[in-house]
């Protein structure tokens, strides 16, 4: 182990390279948190005094005092499935006696990095994260990680970092949808998204994939990007996009687009579901009483925001021994927009 400069102050980053540890193990370790074993620590502590590593009191005061605040950061507060995940996540912080801020990224990556490093002054004491769709690079995650700040992702979710998850089967959710409008005899359906990063994205248009490609007919597979935010410009494309490929069933993985494609349907005097049949990704309560009714995937966000939240308090209190990730099932909801024989 080398010596360190005399000028040079040794901050646990440095002590955490010197010993070929994460930060955050680092942290545990000087912590005596029981995730840490009795040999690592006994190693981070002898490595801390020899190289003279002074913890900062201002940082290590505010990380271990309580807040009891929770900060949630979602991408936006419009769509209905998460308005019904805060009031799941609320059934929790309230038995806590917590408080809770929400932070809305506005599908901004940039407005998401900027939040994490206001979070990492002791304001809160854990986060619920649901990614936006700009997120491709996840170090700013991985440095809150890093520091031993407690955060659960739900929904949408970022692969290969260690956080506990609450998500739903969304490549099964998307198969389903997908073979109901096969069995109403749909021969061209296009699948309608968004541009964006997050696994729940990927993993609907690989179970729309999966779906089509167990058929015994030629495969046909057309997938649009649509913007991520509601925008008249949806209604455009989502028109060009029939008038050029004339799909007779759409697979819509996010709500707003859901407007936007009636809209569109109704622009290009297309009837539904007589000519053109739609499912779509919600939690949207007026689905049923669209013209025609929705057909919808419907998530359980109350329940899944109540289990992020259960989750991020037991690592709170010192309760989970391990990172957890808990899959929850969707459901479809079959209406008059993908089959005309709904009471038949």
């Amino acid at each position: 182990m080398s010596d360190p400069k005399k000028s040079e102050k040794v901050t646990m980053k440095m002590l955490a390279i010197e010993l070929g540890l994460s930060t955050a193990t680092v942290s545990k370790a000087l912590r005596d948190s029981y995730e840490i074993s009795a040999e690592t620590k006994a190693r981070v502590i002898a490595a801390a005094g020899k190289l003279n590593y002074i913890p900062n009191p201002f940082a290590s005061s505010l990380r271990n005092s309580r807040s009891h605040t929770i900060a949630i950061i979602l991408p936006e507060i419009a769509d209905s499935f998460f308005s019904q995940a805060i009031n799941g996540i609320e059934t929790i912080v309230s038995q806590y006696q917590y408080h809770a801020l929400i932070y809305l990224t506005h599908e901004s990556y940039q407005r998401e990095v900027q939040l994490f490093t206001e979070l990492n002054s002791g304001r809160v004491d854990g986060v619920l994260l649901s990614v936006s769709c700009e997120t491709a690079d996840t170090k700013h995650i991985q440095y809150l990680l890093d520091t031993g700040l407690p955060l659960v992702f739900f929904d949408r979710i970022s692969k290969g970092l260690a956080a506990a998850s609450v998500r739903t089967n969304d490549l099964e959710s998307a198969y389903l949808a997908t073979s109901h409008l096969l069995t109403q005899g749909c021969k061209r359906i296009s699948l309608l998204t968004i541009d964006g990063f997050p696994a729940m994205l990927q993993s609907r248009a690989k179970g729309y994939k999966e779906a089509l490609s167990d058929e015994k007919y030629p495969l046909y597979s057309n997938i649009l990007s649509c913007h991520s935010k509601y925008d008249a410009d949806n209604i455009n494309l989502i028109k060009q996009h029939i008038e050029e490929y004339h799909p007779d069933g759409l697979v819509i993985t996010v709500e707003h687009l859901a407007t936007s494609a009636y809209m569109a349907c109704k622009e290009l005097k297309l009837k539904i579901p007589a000519e053109i049949k739609i499912i779509c990704f919600t939690n949207q309560l007026t689905a049923s009483i669209l013209q025609p009714p929705l057909s919808t995937v419907q998530q359980p966000a109350y329940e899944m925001g109540k289990q992020a939240a259960e989750l991020l308090f037991q690592q709170l209190t010192g309760k989970q021994m391990s990172v957890q990730h808990r899959v929850l099932p969707s459901v479809l909801m079959i209406r008059e927009s993908s089959t005309p024989d709904i009471n038949g």
